[in-house]
């Protein structure tokens, strides 16, 4: 395993921890992170960290399972096709999506999730 795939494993996991400064060590200051169905852009590290704590507290616990990974290491990008679970109450929710990371000197630069949009919404209706 490389080392850009294996930093976006270890960035997986953290999520684990529901460390907010945890997850956001891995991200370059002037990163960008975009749910592409929802949101703009989220640039710069503090725009990253309020969307990660905002995601956090919607969720009682969560997961991401990744299926495949592939690399283009002489680019720096790892995709990942993975299922996102969340438990909101009782129930959890689960996402397919597939991630595009860019990584610079060790950390993230760029990180884009694709996703349904209408699953995402139907889910957490319940």
């Amino acid at each position: 395993m490389s080392a850009n795939t294996e930093l976006v494993d270890r960035f997986i996991a953290a999520w684990k921890t529901e460390d907010v400064d945890h997850i956001v060590s891995f991200f370059h200051d002037d990163a960008v992170y975009t749910n592409v169905p929802i949101d703009p852009p989220n640039r710069g590290i503090e725009a990253i960290r309020t969307m990660i704590g905002g995601f956090l507290g919607m969720a009682q616990a969560m997961e991401f399972v990744v299926h495949h990974s592939a690399e283009n290491a002489a680019a720096g990008i790892v995709m990942n096709e993975r299922t996102d679970r969340f438990q909101v109450g009782e129930r959890w929710v689960e996402l397919p999506v597939m991630g595009v990371f860019e990584l610079r000197e060790g950390k993230i630069q760029a990180w884009r999730d694709y996703f349904d949009l209408a699953q995402f919404q139907n889910g957490m209706a319940g």
